[in-house]
């Protein structure tokens, strides 16, 4: 099992239930996918680089988990088409 790390940038303009219920829902295709979550940080509302999408803030959650090698192209395949989700990057972590 390799170890990962998913980062969210979630919308700052939906509600708290909403911004929770989406980690939530990319932990649910982590699990899915055969992958175990082991941590989740929430890092909070911040700045961000540029414009996306008319928004200059967003919240910040990383997501570790332990997955085969297939694992982390269908989190991303299915973490691309969620609405609330601004930008998302699944990386490798060192041993």
């Amino acid at each position: 099992m390799n170890k990962y790390e998913l980062a969210l940038v979630v919308s700052a303009k939906i509600e708290d239930d909403a911004r929770t219920a989406t980690v939530e829902k990319a932990k649910e295709y982590i699990t899915r996918a055969g992958g175990t979550v082991t941590e989740v940080e929430e890092t909070g509302k911040k700045k961000l680089a540029y414009e996306i999408q008319k928004m200059s803030e967003g919240y910040y959650y990383f997501i570790q988990f332990e997955a085969a090698a297939t694992t982390p192209a269908a989190v991303e395949q299915d973490v691309r088409i969620m609405d609330n989700v601004l930008r998302f990057l699944v990386v490798k972590k060192e041993a």
